[in-house]
């Protein structure tokens, strides 16, 4: 079960008296934000706004969305990073799942007994980190916490950033994830090349994802090869606040126009297949806002991000693309 860190907010709530606030975090655990905005509304007799669009991540925390409504601090829960806030007015919250991983880590100690593996996690489970090295060292297995960098804690990815199981990549068997994610656990089998499992303690199960991290890989290769073919790109902005990469776009635009193709540039905050849909005499799609959406959802078009836009300028100045997903971080 999500436990939300109330103190931190009801301390916050007391200490700045705001006239309003703002609640958000990731869609799974919108109920439970719903409940903390009640609970300020009873308690402090002021409004609580949840910001129910969907929310991915730091890069997404709507903080436009709480100013338009006048909030003074928005209260960004469930994706915990090495820093507290951002700012004056955005407060990040602790939002931990409580299930423990005992039973699956022991089962999991049987399993890789003699091997070194790189053991990550997301945000929800970091406080089960210490616990599950304990079992699983004394099982013989030999855990490896790779260090963080920028906003991540040790031991801790993102769906876009991978520096714990980078740093340990070439001295592991094996990384394996604490949680039920296959989108972060794909993501670290896609950035180090080395085989990863997800250690489900609500299934009770240990489950392997090189096998579907490797057909996301070879669409995105897929991908980028159909873009060398295009004659025309567009190359789209993210305007969601921590995914806006103008300066990014920018390059890509004078580099594609410098080898002759046409380009436009766009701007969205849902990039979506049907919204491209809707855009005519465009061959291929660049967007430079969030690696995933182009790795992970269904296009017509090819869609490249970051990464894959890199890979596609070297593809056309004849130059070698090297394995353009395993970099720590895919911005």
């Amino acid at each position: 079960m999500i436990v939300i860190d109330e103190k931190t907010i009801f301390d916050e709530i007391q200490k700045r008296r705001p006239v309003s606030v703002a609640l958000n975090g990731p869609d799974g655990i919108l109920p439970k934000i719903q409940d903390t905005a009640s609970r300020i509304m009873e308690a402090f007799g002021i409004p609580a706004y949840v910001l129910a669009d969907s929310c991915f991540g730091t890069c997404d925390m709507n903080t436009n969305g709480a100013k338009v409504l006048g909030a003074e601090i928005l209260f960004h829960i469930g994706h915990t990073v090495n820093s507290t806030s951002f700012g004056n007015n955005v407060i990040l919250v602790d939002a931990f799942d409580n299930i423990p991983f005992d039973d699956i880590a022991k089962k999991c100690a049987g399993e890789f007994g003699g091997k070194t593996i790189s053991l990550v996690t997301d945000s929800q489970h970091l406080h089960e980190v210490d616990k599950v090295r304990a079992i699983l060292e004394q099982g013989g297995v030999r855990v490896m916490i790779g260090k963080g960098k920028g906003q991540l804690n040790d031991g801790q990815v993102f769906g876009c950033e991978f520096y714990p199981v980078m740093d340990t990549r070439d001295s592991v068997d094996a990384n394996i994830f604490l949680g039920q994610s296959n989108f972060h656990a794909a993501g670290i089998a896609l950035s180090t090349n080395r085989p990863t499992y997800v250690l489900d303690p609500y299934f009770n199960e240990i489950r392997e994802v090189t096998e579907f991290a490797q057909t996301l890989q070879k669409k995105a290769v897929l991908s980028v090869y159909k873009a060398a073919e295009a004659e025309s790109f567009g190359i789209i902005v993210g305007l969601k606040e921590g995914q806006f990469s103008k300066v990014t776009a920018l390059k890509f635009k004078k580099e594609l126009e410098s080898l002759g193709k046409k380009v436009q540039l766009f701007a969205l905050t849902d990039i979506t297949d049907d919204k491209l849909q809707n855009l005519k005499g465009i061959d291929a799609f660049i967007q430079v806002a969030c690696p995933r959406i182009s790795t992970d959802n269904h296009f017509h078009k090819p869609v490249l991000s970051t990464p894959q836009a890199n890979a596609l300028v070297k593809i056309l100045k004849k130059e070698n693309v090297d394995s353009f997903l395993q970099v720590p971080h895919w911005l």
